[in-house]
């Protein structure tokens, strides 16, 4: 049985480094769990992994989808099951990465059964959420799946377009759906956490913008923004400078709306993870990558 070692934790924690380094003397691949890495054309926004660190490791899912490509955590689930298993056969460990959530709760614990919804269906409640606005969709999903309406939130609106799409395509309500049972999977599971204090944390976060600027992240969105419609660019980053392209914000209030949305969506992740009593937390403001290294091997 092999062992899936997880190392996560807030954007700009670390967490890439440290996964090359133990790759590398552990002698196995990378599964990127980062849900906007995975598509193509968007590095410098993304922070993907570079050409020179694909090159020290193997990595999975890194640029392999079109941005108009769509992809959910439910096919992110099935693609890493069928890829470990061909995986465990050569490696007794595999490193999955990322700070993406919802993606490493699909492999780690399965996520519901929930059809994927068809383009049609899509585009239909899209079109009527442009057209409507939310409250008509809340209306309608509090007629359909009162349960799930007094859970969402009514903020939300991707939520509540979500549950209305599979309401839409199976006739059943989202909550039934929703089982929340959990899924054995065939080899061991050991989650590592990376954790900063707040100023530290944010200190680097603030850096790391400055740096991706400096790289042409400006360039890069420029690049994509005929296609700022699509999901795939729906995310901190692009959003601020696609509104500098239009004319909305100057490039400096863009910036310092990048930096902020990114401390928020750290904050997100920090709640998320907190909740997950199989994390195993290392706080690692003052450590060398040696001593995480040191640290991490003496947990697995």
């Amino acid at each position: 049985m092999g062992r899936l070692l997880v190392i996560t934790g807030p954007t700009a924690v670390g967490k890439t480094e440290l996964s090359l380094r133990l790759a590398e003397q552990l002698h196995c691949p990378i599964i990127n769990a980062d849900s906007r890495q995975i598509y193509k054309d968007i590095e410098i926004g993304t922070a993907a992994p570079t050409e020179e660190e694909m090159r020290r490791v193997k990595h999975y899912f890194v640029h392999t989808k079109a941005l108009d490509e769509y992809y959910s955590a439910a096919q992110f689930e099935a693609d890493v099951i069928e890829l470990l298993e061909e995986l465990f056969k050569k490696h007794d460990t595999v490193i999955m990465s990322g700070g993406s959530m919802m993606y490493i709760d699909a492999v780690t614990k399965g996520i519901d059964d929930i059809p994927t919804v068809d383009d049609e269906t899509r585009q239909m409640l899209k079109t009527r959420f442009e057209n409507e606005g939310l409250e008509p969709l809340l209306a309608e999903l509090r007629l359909l799946d009162p349960e799930y309406y007094d859970l969402v939130d009514k903020k939300n609106h991707k939520r509540v377009v979500h549950a209305l799409e599979i309401c839409y395509m199976t006739g059943q309500t989202y909550t039934s759906l929703r089982t929340k049972t959990r899924k054995q999977r065939p080899f061991s599971i050991r989650k590592i956490g990376l954790r900063r204090e707040r100023e530290d944390l944010f200190n680097r976060i603030n850096r790391r913008v400055d740096m991706m600027m400096q790289e042409g992240f400006m360039e890069e969105a420029k690049r994509v923004y005929p296609l700022r419609h699509l999901n795939s660019l729906n995310t901190v980053g692009y959003k601020e400078l696609f509104n500098v392209i239009s004319g909305e914000w100057e490039l400096h209030m863009a910036v310092e709306r990048i930096k902020k949305n990114t401390r928020v969506y750290a904050k997100k992740q920090m709640t998320w993870y907190k909740k997950d009593e199989e994390m195993e937390w290392i706080d690692v403001d003052k450590m060398s990558i040696d001593e995480i290294i040191d640290r991490v091997l003496q947990i697995i």
